[in-house]
């Protein structure tokens, strides 16, 4: 299970997520996330005007918050390696990645 996101692409194989950010001018380096391990999902649909996100929880580590401004439409920072920005046309593909993740970690 594949989402296309902005700048990367999340894929499920139903024990380990899987999240590739592909910066400009680097080689990717994707994170790995146990399903068993992930605490809790957000995941904030796209819309005409601004892209959402899908973000993983992970024990003993803080949740980027949403950062604010025009540009970047309340989403977490590209930095932060457990969330990755979404379009509007990846949001079903995103919305059923979530549930497979939230099924999976029981």
């Amino acid at each position: 299970m594949d989402v296309k996101g902005v700048l990367g692409t999340i894929s499920f194989d139903g024990e380990w997520v899987t999240i590739t950010k592909t910066p400009i001018g680097q080689r990717p380096a994707p994170v790995r996330l146990r399903a068993a391990d992930i605490t809790g999902t957000r995941f904030k649909p796209g819309s005409r005007l601004f892209h959402g996100y899908v973000q993983f929880l992970l024990p003993g580590s803080l949740a980027a918050g949403e950062r604010g401004g025009l540009a970047l439409g309340g989403r977490p920072p590209y930095e932060d390696p457990n969330s990755l920005s979404i379009p509007r046309k990846s949001n079903d593909a995103a919305e059923k990645l979530v549930a497979a993740v939230e099924q999976a970690r029981g």
